[in-house]
C-alpha cells in the first residue's frame, strides 16, 4: 500500500545575524510545502510554531536561544478595550475587500513607502517588483491579500492605506504579512486595526485562531503583538495563555518546542 504523503524532510540554515535582538545568531529549521498536501502540512505545523514564506514553512532552531515566541489571538473570546473601539470606530469607513494572491503595482508601491519609514536598511528594503510578486503569488495553500482603502468617491476607488498577506488555516487565519500608509496621513494605528479586522473576519468565519508569528520578548518592535487579549503563547506543554500583564513572560514558555 503506498502511503497517502511522504514524511517531510526538514532542513536547517546556516547561522545569520539575529534581526530582533543585537548581538546574536538566528537558525532556522524549515521544509518545502508542496503537493497535493501542502495545505494539510502547513496546517499541523502551524499548530507547532511554524510560519509560511512562499513554499517554504520555518521555525527558528537558534542555539542557545529561544527567545521568539509563537502567539495567537482566541479570535471569538476577544474584547477591544477603550483604544482600540476608538481605532475601530475611526476606520470604520475603509472599504476592506479579501483578494486573490495576486501582486498588483498599488499594493508594491505602498510596501516600499512603508519599508523605507519602518524598516529602512531591513531584510526586505531590496525587495523589487518581481520579489513581491513571489512573496505574494508563490503560495502552495489557501492564501489571499486583504485589501484596506479609503472610501470611494465619485466612482473612484479609494487610495490604498493597508494591505495584509494572509492564510487561511484549518483552525484560524495566519497573518503572513502586512504593510500600510506608515506615515499616519489621517489613519494612524493601520497596523493594529488590521490585526483587529482580521480578529473580527475570523471569528465571522468560525475560526478560533488568528495566528501572529512570533513575539520576542525585549524587541520594541514585537511589543504590539500582546496588546491583543486573550493570547495564547506556545511552548513545550502546548499552547498556553498569557495572563493579562504579565510581562515578562513565564519562562518556561521560553524553552524551543521539539520538532
Amino acid at each position: 500500500m503506498t502511503a497517502p504523503f511522504r514524511f517531510p524532510r526538514f532542513f536547517v540554515t546556516s547561522p545569520a545575524p539575529c534581526p530582533y535582538l543585537p548581538g546574536r545568531q538566528e537558525r532556522k529549521v524549515f521544509t518545502e510545502l508542496n503537493g497535493a498536501h501542502a495545505g494539510e502540512l502547513n496546517d499541523a505545523l502551524g499548530r507547532i510554531g511554524f510560519r509560511r514564506s512562499q513554499s517554504v514553512a520555518y521555525r527558528p532552531s537558534c542555539s542557545g536561544c529561544a527567545a521568539c515566541v509563537s502567539v495567537r489571538i482566541v479570535s471569538g473570546e476577544f474584547v477591544p478595550n477603550a483604544s482600540q473601539r476608538k481605532l475601530l470606530k475611526r476606520n470604520a469607513d475603509l472599504e476592506v475587500t479579501a483578494c486573490r494572491p495576486w501582486a498588483t503595482d498599488e499594493q508594491y508601491q505602498l510596501l516600499r513607502h512603508y519599508l523605507s519609514l519602518r524598516h529602512p536598511g531591513g531584510g526586505m528594503s531590496g525587495m523589487d517588483e518581481d520579489d513581491y510578486a513571489d512573496m505574494v503569488e508563490h503560495s502552495p495553500v489557501d492564501s489571499l491579500i486583504v485589501e484596506y482603502r479609503e472610501p470611494t468617491v465619485d466612482g473612484r476607488r479609494g487610495r490604498l492605506v493597508g494591505a495584509c498577506l494572509t492564510d487561511r488555516q484549518a483552525d484560524g487565519l495566519s497573518m503572513i504579512y502586512s504593510f500600510f500608509a506608515a506615515d499616519g496621513a489621517g489613519r494612524a494605528g493601520m497596523g493594529n486595526f488590521i490585526i483587529m479586522d482580521h480578529i473580527l473576519r475570523g471569528h465571522a468565519a468560525g475560526l478560533p485562531y488568528v495566528y501572529l508569528g512570533y513575539w520576542v520578548q525585549g524587541s520594541p518592535r514585537m511589543a504590539y503583538k500582546i496588546k491583543y487579549r486573550p493570547i495564547e503563547a506556545l511552548g513545550p506543554n502546548g499552547w498556553r495563555r498569557i495572563a493579562p500583564d504579565a510581562e515578562p513572560i513565564p519562562a518556561e514558555l521560553k524553552s524551543p518546542v521539539p520538532v
